[in-house]
């Protein structure tokens, strides 16, 4: 199938690792170079292999992997990068791309979209998963006002919990007793995806259950 696709791997769980190669070698031009567990071991491991693409988690110790994908784009490499993350908030994604990133996808994309975001990266094109895209474009049409945005400046006193601008959407759904299904439907996300978000605002908010959760967002005014 003509010149293998090297790639570097960078994500801190192992068990996380050994599912991507396995998923990767199964296709004969895919072969992962080196494995490394945070960004700052990525960045010398490109620098040493000069692969042709780096998949990388977001969250890792040491260095994440915007971080670690901004530094390389500023050194010139021509290794590609395709972000992994769980997180399909807006912040992330619009920081991911103007890191240098080609490619953001969630981890729970499936081996057929994974296999074609590496082709088309490799090819020199974008790929953006399924609610990505809409955010990209959603941007794009408002201006691209957030694209600068960082995540850390919606921290505000009347929101310490650092929730991000779609945490803060869903919580406000989820207190207008709305389900998540509910809630996936009208932000036009999967369930997966809503489910997520819940999960780490209530996290974020040291919250177990609903009520714990609506008297810290009326104590803190989130809503």
């Amino acid at each position: 199938m003509g010149q293998n696709i090297r790639i570097v791997l960078a994500d801190d769980h192992s068990l996380v690792r050994d599912g991507i190669r396995a998923l990767l070698e199964e296709e004969e031009d895919l072969v992962v170079v080196a494995e490394v567990s945070n960004g700052q071991e990525a960045i010398e491991m490109v620098n040493e292999k000069n692969p042709d693409l780096l998949i990388i988690d977001i969250r890792m110790p040491v260095l994440n992997g915007i971080d670690a994908v901004d530094a390389l784009n500023k050194q010139g490499t021509s290794t590609k990068a395709i972000i992994l993350s769980m997180h399909d908030s807006e912040e992330y994604i619009l920081k991911s791309v103007s890191a240098g990133a080609s490619g953001y996808l969630l981890k729970d994309t499936g081996k057929t979209e994974f296999i074609k975001a590496i082709r088309t990266v490799q090819q020199g094109g974008k790929y953006f998963s399924g609610d990505i895209s809409s955010v990209l474009v959603n941007n794009l049409l408002n201006g691209g006002h957030t694209s600068t945005e960082k995540p850390t400046q919606r921290k505000t006193e009347g929101n310490p919990f650092d929730l991000t601008s779609k945490e803060l959407q869903i919580l406000a759904l989820v207190l207008s007793g709305l389900t998540n299904k509910e809630i996936s439907e009208k932000l036009e996300n999967s369930k997966r995806t809503v489910e997520t978000h819940r999960f780490n605002l209530m996290r974020k908010m040291d919250v177990k259950n609903l009520i714990d959760l609506s008297k810290k967002a009326q104590q803190f005014n989130l809503v």
